[in-house]
This record gives C-alpha cells, sequence and structure tokens, in this order.
C-alpha cells in the first residue's frame, strides 16, 4: 500500500499559512499527516488551529509553547513580547483545547518512524539542534531509521553512518543502515530567510523526503506573528559543491532551495 505522509511543525497559531499548507498537502495527495508541535503561540488563530490538527493529524506531539500556553506556569526568562503572546494566548484557547496540549506526549512512533519537537535528548528541556554535535546526541537515542523534528524553524537534514553530517535539502532518498534525523521548518514562522511555508513530505513507499515551500498572505506585522523570537538561527550549510555528500543524492537535479 503506498503511503505519504505530511510532517508539520511550529504553526505558532497561523491559520493563513496552515491553512495553505493543508491545500498544498491535499495537491500533494498526502495520505496522512504528523504534526510536531507548537500549534499555538504568538498567532492571533490559537485555538482555530488547534481545531484544525485534532480533526486532521493522526498523531501530534507537544511543543514548548503547545506546553506554556495550556498551563498557568509563571513565565519567567520570557521576553516581554513572547510573554505577551503566551498570556494572549492562554485567554484564546477552551479549557478542552488547553486539556488535549497538556496530554500531549513529548516523543512518539508513528508507522516506524519518530516525531518530536526539540530533540530525542530531554525532549521537555526544549534544546536546540542547529549543528552536527546537538544532532550526535539525539541520534544515540534514535531507535528508528527516521526521526523528524522541529523548534528550530530551520529546515535541515542530518545523516549518521560512519560518521554524523548535514545541511539543508531539497529532496532526497533513505539509504539502508543510514539514520536520518530532520527538521521539517516551520509552517507558521520561518526563520531561514525564507518567508514561505515550510513542511515535508515524507513517501514511505517511495522512501523520500521532500521539503515543500508554500506561499500564503502573510498577516500584517501588528505584533502577532514574529512578535518575541528569542533564537538566532545558524543557518546550516547547502548542500552545493563539496558539500554535496552531506546527503544522499536528491532524486532531482536540484541540492539546494
Amino acid at each position: 500500500m503506498h503511503m505519504k505522509y505530511a510532517v508539520i511543525s511550529d504553526i505558532h497559531g497561523n491559520l493563513p499559512a496552515l491553512k495553505a499548507v493543508m491545500d498544498d498537502i491535499k495537491v500533494q495527495k498526502c495520505d496522512r499527516i504528523v504534526c510536531l508541535g507548537d500549534i499555538v503561540g504568538y498567532g492571533l488563530d490559537p485555538a482555530e488551529c488547534v481545531e484544525m490538527i485534532r480533526s486532521r493529524a493522526v498523531s501530534c506531539v507537544k511543543g514548548n509553547f503547545d506546553g506554556y500556553c495550556s498551563s498557568e506556569d509563571v513565565l519567567d526568562g520570557f521576553t516581554p513580547k513572547a510573554a505577551q503572546a503566551v498570556e494572549r494566548t492562554r485567554a484564546l484557547l477552551s479549557e478542552p483545547d488547553r486539556e488535549w496540549l497538556r496530554s500531549l506526549e513529548p516523543v512518539k512512533e508513528v508507522d516506524g518512524f519518530t516525531i518530536v519537537h526539540s530533540t530525542l535528548e530531554e525532549p521537555q528541556r526544549w534544546g536546540y539542534v542547529f549543528d552536527k554535535i546537538a544532532a550526535a546526541s539525539s541520534f544515540k537515542r534514535q531507535e528508528t531509521d527516521v526521526c523528524f523534528f522541529g523548534h528550530t524553524h530551520v529546515p535541515v537534514a542530518f545523516i549518521r553512518d560512519s560518521k554524523v553530517r548535514g545541511g539543508t535539502f531539497s529532496k532526497f532518498k533513505i539509504e539502508p543502515h543510514k539514520k536520518y534525523f530532520v527538521n521539517v521548518g516551520s509552517v507558521g514562522q520561518p526563520r531561514d530567510n525564507n518567508p514561505k511555508a515550510a513542511y515535508v513530505v515524507y513517501d514511505k513507499t517511495q522512501q523520500t523526503i521532500e521539503l515543500r515551500r508554500v506561499l500564503y498572505e502573510i498577516p500584517p506585522a501588528d505584533g502577532t506573528v514574529g512578535a518575541g523570537v528569542a533564537v538566532k538561527p545558524t543557518i546550516p550549510p547547502k548542500l552545493t559543491g563539496s558539500n554535496a555528500q552531506a546527503l544522499p543524492k536528491p532524486e532531482s537535479p536540484e541540492t539546494q532551495n
């Protein structure tokens, strides 16, 4: 049976972006949707995003903002804008929505692959994986060949065979006896200098992983989506020239986005 998964992450209450991605998922004829968390936070439509994920995703894990926004915890260490975004989101969510967000697990295995929001090493400490050293720590705990993660909002793929390598990607084929730790980017708040919504199509039958980019109507710069970003991403090297061997050879001639 042919099976294609859409893997989405970091929606952050951005309903226009989520709707655009859902439309593209339909065009790509994906069979199932999985979500890597941070459904809410920053954007003005958290309840609508939660409802869409609850009704369409077969599996979902908890992101840090899902935890923050579904609790009453004191927001120590937050920037003022980030704290404001969490407080606003808490007010916009119903108690059933908050209860569902609280119930999400930090790590799950789905049909032979793993999904997590941040890292496999202490996933609820919400560490960031931008480089090979951080990826290596998760590989030590990765039991499946493929694991998808989010949190950084920067799409990048790491591969482990005799050593750990990584870089940006457009599409590549899964090879035997290797492990893959793949960041699917962000639907609602990309941070890799590309404003398009990002997600991944994982074709289990063809054993390919493809990064999708989707145009959507970007909300006005009114302090909602994009507010309070505290992490400055380190953009991984693009897979060009001598770096092209960092991942398996793409199926298309392109080696970068």
